[in-house]
């Protein structure tokens, strides 16, 4: 399965195995798109779903650090956390992920950015789950719509 909003945003879910692929290419050079990825202060500005408010408990991003951040609307809130098991600037990120409304459910991804010609980078980011089931209902879950939205304000963020 290939959704697609735009030529430049890109989620699939691999045939074979239980994983999510997001490719996206941004207007600003690698060491700029890592830096939003991994500075709490710029995460929070652009993360998530339009409409709901972020706030980051903590943000520990190097290899051995950890992560926990809340998405909030209308007096609700979602947890999300995990920990990095590799950072390596301005390339890679590798980390697991779980929502705290589905505790059992961890996934394990790897982000990945590529230097392109002019100052362009492109973002590969991976997102394997335990079973076909789970990375369904990831997908059924609107991540692509809160994905292409916080892409959005990343390509505005990256313009300042």
């Amino acid at each position: 399965m290939t959704t697609t909003d735009a030529p430049e945003t890109q989620i699939v879910a691999d045939p074979d195995v239980p994983l999510v692929r997001i490719t996206r290419e941004f207007d600003a050079p690698r060491e700029k798109v890592f830096r939003a990825h991994t500075d709490p202060e710029l995460v929070v500005q652009w993360q998530g779903p339009s409409g709901m408010e972020a706030r980051v408990e903590h943000y520990d991003c190097r290899t051995g650090g950890s992560y926990r951040y809340v998405h909030a609307q209308d007096g609700v809130e979602y947890g999300f956390h995990g920990c990095f098991h590799e950072v390596r600037p301005p390339e890679l990120i590798v980390q697991t992920f779980t929502f705290e409304g589905m505790p059992d459910g961890v996934a394990l991804e790897k982000l990945v950015l590529e230097e392109l010609p002019g100052g362009r980078t492109r973002l590969t980011a991976t997102s394997l789950v335990d079973s076909f089931a789970d990375r369904d209902a990831f997908l059924a879950s609107g991540m692509d719509s809160g994905v292409r939205e916080g892409y959005q304000r990343l390509d505005a963020l990256l313009a300042r």
